[in-house]
C-alpha cells in the first residue's frame, strides 16, 4: 500500500520496474522505513526509491533504472558500516536483506553466501559441518560488506589472512546491468578490485568462500580494572611478540554502560579487556601469562565451540548512533600505550571504546591470488568509537579527531577499509599503486560512477 509522504523523491511511479520478484518502494510506502533502517543510526539514508530485491534479476533492474536516470545507486543489507555520504532523493537503494541463501560444500570446504546473510547466521550454518569461516567479531554484520572491505577476522585472521584472500567467486551486477560470475580466471582485474574495493565496482549478490576445519577454540575475554591498564597493556605488548599465528587477539579500553544485562562488577565501569582466540591445542598455556599480570574482574576465556565465537567480543546487538575513527599502528611501544591511556582517560568526550587488534601472520602476506588489500604492513589496527545520541556530535567528532592526532606518531598513515570512517579519504585505504589500478578498473566497469555513494574510487584514465 502506498501513502502520501512529505519526503522528497526524484522518481515517479511510472519509472519503476514492474516485473520485480521483490518490491519497489517510494518514500512513505509500507516497508520503506524498514528497508532503509540502518544499524548505525548516524546514517542519512533517504533514497528516492528502494528496490527490495528478491533475486539477482531484481538487482539488475535496479541498476538499469539508475543508469537510465543517471542516478547514483548503493546496496545495503544490515547498514552496519558508516555511510560516508548521504543517500538522498536522487538515489536508488538496493536492499539485499531478502537474499538469505547459504549453501555449504563440506567436501570442497566452501560456502556460497548471498548478500542478505549476516555472520551469525552463516557461522551457525557452517559450523554444523565441522567447518569455520573467516568471520567478523559481530554476528549482526553482513557477510558481503565485510568481505568486500577485506574482512579482518578476529578469530582466524592471523592464521589464514583476510576473508577477501579466500574468495573463490563473486556474483555481481555491474554498471551496465550485466550479471557476472567473476573469478580469477574470468576477469582477473575485476576479481582483484572487488576483493577489497568495497562497493565501487558493482552490487554483489553472492560470494563463494573458503572454509577451514576448525571446530573448537580456546577463547574469550579477560577483563581487568582500568587502574591496572598500564600493566596489562604493557604485558600484552610483550606477549604478542611471543605467540604463534594460531593466536589472534585484541586489547580494548572500554567504558561499560550501566545496564542490567552486564555482570554487576562491570556495570558503569571503565575497564581494560584482552580478547584472545587460540585455535591450537596449547591455548591455555599461551594465555596463562596474561592471567598472571593482575587479578581480572571477569575471566571468560575457556574452551568453546566455534559456533560461540561471537561471545569473545560480545559486540552490541542493538542499533545505535556511533561515531568512530580508525587507523593502523606500525608498532605498539610503551609510549604508544601512554598515549592510548591518555586518550581513554581524557575529560573531553573520551572514546567509549578504544581498541587495538594484533595483525601480522597471514594478514601480512599477499594471497596466492592478489587483491586490493594493500596496507598489510600494520602491526595493529586502531579503532575508536563513541556510542550515543547526536546532540553533541560535533564535539565528539572533534575529540576523536584530536585523539587520532595524538596517536599519529605511531600510525602508518593508512586505514583498513573495514575501519574507515566517514571523514577518511579513500586514498587512506590503498597504496598509490593499488589506488591507480583501481581508478583504471573503475573507468572500465563504471565510467559514469553510478556506484559513488561510498568511499568512492573515481573513474580516471
Amino acid at each position: 500500500m502506498r501513502h502520501h509522504s512529505d519526503d522528497a523523491s526524484n522518481f515517479e511511479l511510472r519509472e519503476l520496474p514492474v516485473d520485480l520478484q521483490g518490491r519497489a518502494l517510494l518514500p512513505g510506502d509500507d516497508g520503506y522505513a524498514e528497508e532503509t533502517r540502518t544499524f548505525n543510526l548516524r546514517g542519512d539514508v533517504r533514497p528516492g526509491v528502494v528496490i527490495a530485491a528478491a533475486s539477482a534479476r531484481d538487482v539488475q533492474a535496479a541498476v538499469r533504472l539508475a543508469a537510465a536516470k543517471g542516478a547514483p545507486i548503493a546496496a545495503m543489507s544490515t547498514g552496519h558500516a558508516v555511510q560516508p555520504v548521504p543517500i538522498g532523493p536522487d538515489a536508488v537503494l538496493v536492499s539485499t536483506r531478502a537474499l538469505r541463501g547459504i549453501t555449504v560444500d563440506a567436501e570442497a570446504r566452501t560456502a556460497r553466501i548471498e548478500a542478505g546473510v549476516r555472520w551469525g547466521e552463516a557461522v551457525g550454518e557452517i559450523t554444523k559441518f565441522g567447518l569455520a569461516p573467516l568471520n567478523g567479531a559481530s554476528p549482526t554484520v553482513g557477510v558481503i560488506g565485510f568481505v568486500l572491505a577485506g574482512g579482518h577476522s578476529p578469530t582466524l585472521g592471523r592464521a589464514h589472512g583476510f576473508a577477501a584472500d579466500h574468495v573463490r567467486g563473486i556474483e555481481v551486477v555491474t554498471a551496465d546491468g550485466r550479471f557476472r560470475t567473476v573469478t580469477a580466471g574470468s576477469d582477473p582485474e575485476l576479481f582483484f578490485g572487488l576483493r577489497g574495493g568495497k562497493g565501487n565496482f558493482g552490487i554483489v549478490t553472492a560470494v563463494e568462500l573458503d572454509l577451514f576445519p576448525v571446530t573448537t577454540l580456546y577463547a574469550g575475554s579477560l577483563v581487568f580494572p582500568f587502574q591496572s591498564a598500564a600493566a596489562v597493556l604493557n604485558a600484552y605488548r610483550a606477549w604478542v611478540e611471543t605467540v604463534p599465528e594460531t593466536v589472534s587477539s585484541s586489547a580494548a579500553l572500554v567504558r561499560m554502560p550501566d545496564i542490567p544485562v552486564l555482570p554487576e562488577p562491570l556495570r558503569g565501569k571503565q575497564v581494560v579487556s584482552i580478547r584472545v582466540c587460540c585455535t591450537g591445542s596449547d591455548g591455555a598455556a599461551l594465555v596463562e601469562p596474561l592471567r598472571a599480570v593482575a587479578t581480572p574482574i571477569v575471566d571468560l576465556v575457556r574452551e568453546m565451540p566455534y559456533a560461540d565465537c561471537a561471545s569473545i567480543h560480545s559486540d552490541p546487538l542493538d542499533p545505535a548512533s556511533v561515531q568512530e575513527r580508525g587507523g593502523l599502528l606500525r608498532e605498539l611501544t610503551a609510549d604508544t600505550i601512554d598515549a592510548l591511556l591518555a586518550v581513554a582517560g581524557g575529560t573531553t568526550a573520551p572514546p567509549d571504546l578504544l581498541e587495538v587488534r594484533h595483525l601480522g601472520g597471514a594478514l601480512a602476506r599477499q594471497p596466492e591470488v592478489p587483491n586490493a588489500i594493500s596496507c598489510r604492513d600494520g602491526a595493529f589496527t586502531l579503532f575508536m568509537a563513541n556510542i550515543g545520541g547526536t546532540d553533541d556530535a560535533e564535539r565528539v567528532d572533534a575529540a576523536l579527531s584530536a585523539a587520532i592526532e595524538r596517536l599519529r606518531p605511531w600510525c602508518t598513515g593508512y586505514t583498513l577499509l573495514s575501519f574507515m570512517s566517514d571523514v577518511d579519504g579513500v586514498e587512506q585505504g590503498y597504496t598509490p599503486e593499488v589506488h591507480r589500478r583501481l581508478v583504471s578498473l573503475k573507468q572500465r566497469v563504471d565510467p559514469a560512477n553510478l556506484f559513488r555513494l561510498n568511499h568512492n574510487i573515481r573513474p580516471g584514465l
